[in-house]
């Protein structure tokens, strides 16, 4: 019983709460976070804000056919707050923080965030994820009562409860979380590309993020300590989905892409910064976000904002002793030829709520 079909991927999985019980959980919980952002979010003429707004609406528009995204009523909310971080609620309300816009290099990698933070909404993710711990935790409670009841004792039971709990987390909770993940990333790519955004920025976007971390000594732990899959393997992952979202993307009537792959402009871009901070040259570029790649979507602000890419070059230029990453350790992280993927285990940035 409550086994139910994901939508999109057809997928089979368990739903113990019903969806009109967690809309209504969504609501308090939009309530809450309202009030708890209620100093910090920017108004609705705020030019980023506006520019949230224009690419949910092109998502939206483009993904009509999908009945979980024409009938949910998004709705934005821009938080100026340095948290890289973005969350969508399962009734659709937007959170976006400016540590996010900043992050980002263009619209298009926003659009690829955005349809990842959608597609969490659109396939339940959140009912699902708590459906999973509900059953795990009740089935682990049985086991450690017994336990209890053959070796009673409150330090037995002390230890009991601190073990369930940790192999819950890494056995179960951690590895379905990063499995809704993995999913998330493909089915916002398919999104995004029908939404005529440049799908080839996705990798991209998560190669600059394990890039800026090793550039400004951010620790990481393992993947398998984590809720989210690593960074590269985030973006191996989008890298290996590319082709199929080009076609999906060509399919929907949208313009052309131009020749540059971002993947090998970004490439080449840390194969001259590397070339630079060894030979003790300077880099300075200003960094400006660019509009989507579908021309019939409203023009989005033109706001400065800092990327990960600028972050690495001031890095360079303001470190007087060598990089906290040398070459050897950067130039891991991005492929040799566009394609090839590897393998790094690493903890995400993006810490998403309700997702």
């Amino acid at each position: 019983t409550h086994l139910d079909e994901s939508p999109v991927t057809g997928r089979i999985r368990l739903l113990v709460f019903s969806r009109e019980k967690y809309r209504e959980l969504a609501a308090l919980t939009l309530e809450m976070h309202l009030e708890e952002f209620a100093e910090s979010l920017l108004p609705d003429t705020h030019p980023l804000h506006q520019m949230v707004e224009q690419s949910v609406q092109l998502l939206v528009q483009r993904n009509k056919d999908i009945p979980q995204v024409s009938e949910v009523p998004w709705s934005v909310h821009v938080v100026e707050s340095p948290q890289i971080n973005a969350f969508v609620l399962p009734n659709g309300e937007v959170f976006m923080f400016t540590g996010m816009l900043e992050a980002v290099a263009d619209t298009d990698q926003l659009m690829i965030v955005l349809g990842h933070e959608m597609a969490h909404a659109i396939l339940e993710h959140s009912a699902e994820q708590a459906s999973l711990s509900h059953v795990v935790d009740f089935l682990s409670l049985i086991l450690v009562t017994a336990i209890w009841a053959l070796f009673p004792g409150d330090f037995l039971a002390l230890l009991g409860g601190w073990a369930k709990d940790k192999l819950t987390e890494l056995m179960f909770n951690h590895p379905y979380s990063r499995k809704l993940e993995t999913e998330a990333d493909r089915v916002g790519l398919q999104l995004a590309a029908k939404a005529c955004a440049d799908v080839r920025t996705g990798p991209v976007f998560w190669q600059q993020m394990e890039l800026a971390d090793q550039l400004t000594g951010k620790p990481t732990s393992p993947e398998w300590l984590s809720t989210h899959p690593s960074h590269r393997n985030r973006s191996s992952q989008l890298d290996r989905l590319i082709p199929q979202a080009l076609e999906l993307r060509e399919s929907c009537a949208c313009p052309a892409l131009s020749p540059p792959d971002p993947r090998a402009v970004f490439s080449e871009t840390v194969r001259i910064m590397l070339t630079k901070e060894q030979f003790g040259g300077g880099l300075q570029r200003s960094h400006q976000l660019q509009p989507a790649s579908d021309p019939t979507a409203p023009p989005p602000s033109q706001t400065v904002l800092t990327s990960p890419s600028t972050l690495v070059a001031n890095h360079l230029i303001k470190s007087e002793a060598p990089v906290s990453a040398s070459e050897t350790d950067v130039a891991s992280i991005v492929p040799a030829a566009v394609g090839e993927t590897e393998s790094q285990h690493g903890q995400q940035n993006t810490s998403q709520q309700g997702s």
